[in-house]
């Protein structure tokens, strides 16, 4: 277990063993990656318990696939009648305050006090409901993410943010509580269904479009990353011989955090890791939870790619470059039951409402550059409809549709 304070000042440090924050307000946290996470002889989890009452929460299909080594582990490791394991529900439609308060109750129960620690291992969904339940109960104790999925390793997993969703809106209820540790394991992306990658792999293209031309390429010279063995292009395979799997998920990793460090807990509301959030929530909620989160994203980002190329601040090619490649990566660019111009207004004046009465639309300029449209009065109408528009067209012409992306 690495030392969570170990320079002066701020920003993000790298090492062979993960990446630790310090945000300017004073928040310091680490993200680990390591391999084995639950193998007997691997003490880092057991090293964060620091000898505390533990209460772990899964899902069902996490418990399926890695429950008896979780607890075979914490058995080893922990003392006798210092643990439990808890499956709760699985799914968006479990992201709710029904869950929090059953997490809790069964927090109080296995008789956790405010030195207790809660892990929470799963995607983002057990880790977002979870940490809300942390960040609550007895007004807030120590939890730990497992990240199990590939959207939780690149982003739940590395920020401060917990929530869940009320009144019609996604994470409308929420905490920004920070895990007192996170961990990553790439051994667990073996294992997830494709879908799941899939979804990942939009939130990884949102930072390559908006910060990082390199990992842009890379995903277009390896859209199969995470899901078949990709030789690593010459450019990358010169650069410190790393694999094409290890260069995108520290990668990604390592811009989500040194964007979210100096906002840490976003008390400017103009944040470019926003790209997909603005229409994607919308169209996430107006579907029931159909469309997965990354699936939101993909649409949003080639939604507010195209609406860029209305406006005149990308050119046509680059535009053309990011929406294949969003395709190519198995997502949809355009869902034609939500892609409405209603609907996709009505998110934006949403948007411009939860952000303090700014749009700060993320809309890309270049291939890894993005700039903000502040003004609802800057987006026309018709500029919106002719994006949506150019979408539907493109829709039926690229590979990955959404009818396919299940």
């Amino acid at each position: 277990m690495a030392e969570q304070t170990a320079w002066a000042g701020h920003g993000v440090r790298a090492d062979d063993g993960g990446f630790a924050l310090r945000a300017p307000e004073g928040t310091s946290y680490r993200v680990d990656l390591t391999d084995g996470v639950f193998a007997p002889g691997n003490p880092l989890l057991a090293e964060y318990c620091e000898g505390r009452r533990v209460i772990a929460f899964l899902g069902p299909s996490v418990d399926r696939l890695y429950g008896e080594q979780l607890r075979r582990y914490l058995a080893e490791r922990l003392a006798p009648g210092s643990w439990s394991v808890v499956v709760i529900g699985g799914g968006e439609a479990q992201k709710t305050m029904d869950s929090v308060e059953r997490i809790c109750a069964e927090a109080k129960a296995a008789g956790l006090d405010r030195r207790g620690v809660m892990i929470a291992v799963g995607g983002g969904v057990t880790c977002d409901t979870v940490g809300f339940a942390a960040a609550v109960y007895c007004r807030g104790v120590r939890y730990i993410k497992v990240n199990t999925t590939l959207v939780g390793q690149v982003d739940v997993g590395v920020g401060v943010k917990t929530g869940v969703n009320a009144l019609g809106t996604k994470n409308m209820l929420g905490s920004y509580h920070p895990a007192h540790a996170s961990i990553n394991d790439p051994a667990f992306l073996r294992t997830l269904p494709a879908r799941q990658i899939r979804c990942g792999l939009g939130e990884i293209a949102k930072m390559a479009v908006i910060k990082d031309a390199r990992l842009f390429r890379a995903l277009e010279e390896c859209p199969e990353v995470f899901r078949q063995p990709c030789p690593p292009p010459s450019w990358l395979a010169a650069d410190g011989g790393r694999g094409v799997e290890d260069y995108v998920l520290r990668t990604s990793m390592a811009l989500m955090m040194e964007e979210l460090c100096p906002n840490l807990r976003e008390n400017d509301l103009a944040r470019l890791v926003d790209f997909g959030h603005t229409f994607g929530p919308v169209i996430e909620t107006a579907s029931d939870y159909r469309i997965a989160h990354g699936e939101s994203v993909a649409v949003d980002m080639a939604i507010s790619s195209e609406l860029a190329r209305v406006l005149g601040v990308i050119g046509a090619e680059d535009c053309e470059r990011i929406v294949r490649l969003i395709s190519r990566l198995g997502l949809p660019v355009h869902d034609p039951q939500t892609c409405t111009p209603e609907l996709m207004q009505r998110a934006l004046r949403a948007s411009w409402e939860r952000r303090g009465r700014r749009l700060h639309l993320v809309v890309p300029d270049g291939i890894g550059s993005a700039v903000f449209v502040d003004d609802l009065e800057d987006i026309p109408a018709a500029a919106l409809e002719e994006a949506l528009d150019a979408l539907a067209v493109r829709s039926g012409t690229l590979p990955g549709p959404l009818a396919v992306a299940h």
